[in-house]
């Protein structure tokens, strides 16, 4: 079937099966690789992408039931979003990447956070994270860092 999606604010016209996983058409038809495959089942965050500004992972949602008009970003359009730079800075200045597997995923998930809420607690960037999984184990670097992006944001926007 054919499909129009707006990805990352460009149209996108493709041609796949109704129930193939957004991840493979962002990934396969669209050569669009930052959005990583860890999983395949929705447990471990690498394929998370922002669909209509709330993360969801791609690899199991289904092109067919992406609503005409939704607005899809990925990992790719965050250097153009004031809260996704905020959040590649302070990945840097806090070094949490290690392998990097996972980073596409949790600096989705992050930027969300920070773009709906200026000042958020350990507790909701443990809440807003939970799922997001890394296997080399920088969560106390990766909370540092979305506090650090959220206050350099708020103080961006003040």
């Amino acid at each position: 079937m054919k499909y129009q999606l707006s990805i990352n604010s460009e149209q996108h016209d493709v041609d796949v099966e109704e129930d193939t996983p957004l991840l493979w058409v962002l990934r396969d038809t669209l050569n669009m690789t930052g959005t990583k495959f860890g999983c395949g089942v929705a447990a471990c965050g690498a394929c998370t992408v922002h669909l209509n500004g709330t993360p969801v992972r791609s690899c199991q949602l289904p092109v067919g039931q992406i609503q005409a008009g939704a607005k899809i970003d990925t990992i790719e359009m965050m250097a153009n979003k004031t809260e996704g730079v905020a959040i590649q800075q302070a990945w840097i200045e806090h070094q949490v990447p290690q392998c990097g597997y996972c980073q596409s995923g949790q600096i989705m998930s992050a930027s969300a956070l920070i773009r709906d809420n200026a000042n958020p607690s350990d507790k909701e960037i443990d809440t807003a994270m939970n799922g997001n999984i890394c296997r080399c184990g920088t969560y106390k670097q990766i909370r540092a860092a979305i506090s650090s992006a959220a206050s350099t944001r708020g103080n961006n926007n003040a």
